[in-house]
């Protein structure tokens, strides 16, 4: 059964980033939190929803949703040198740092913002407004997924 996901994207890539990507499809580097990490390698797989939300913008705003198309693999980051997200510790053989692949399927006609989320009744639960959540990466239940589709569409 598919999982539900909120990935953060950070200034340097966009949802029209990824509108631009070659078939509107990309992989998800960068994650450097050990949590995050071991969503990306262990529990996110193909087939799962993902809600993009924009972390730098204004408004804050989930703008769509994406598919999963690729399961956890190697962050090749981790062992590029001129990459702000290398890592010297990682090894080849024991890489610690993962990324999925994702494909856009939607764009919300109405961004869903932050003030909205956190004033939905039924979104009070949402990891992405409860104190001290911060991750790049959250799960979002079934219940969520559901409505912010309803109100993204």
């Amino acid at each position: 059964m598919a999982k539900f996901w909120l990935f953060k994207s950070e200034p340097e890539f966009s949802w029209n980033d990824l509108k631009k990507s070659k078939n509107q499809t990309t992989f998800w580097d960068g994650v450097r939190n050990y949590q995050a990490r071991n969503f990306l390698r262990d529990e996110i797989k193909k087939g799962d929803g993902v809600l993009f939300y924009q972390s730098s913008t204004d408004p804050l705003a989930v703008v769509g949703y994406c598919e999963v198309v690729k399961d956890g693999y190697p962050d090749h980051t981790q062992f590029d040198s001129k990459s702000d997200h290398f890592d010297p510790k990682a090894k080849k053989d024991s890489p610690t740092w993962f990324m999925v692949d994702i494909k856009l399927v939607k764009e919300f006609k109405n961004p869903v913002t932050l003030d909205e989320i956190k004033a939905n009744p039924k979104l009070k639960s949402m990891k992405l407004i409860q104190r001290g959540q911060r991750l790049s990466i959250q799960p979002v239940t079934k219940d969520e997924w559901g409505e912010i589709l309803i109100i993204g569409s």
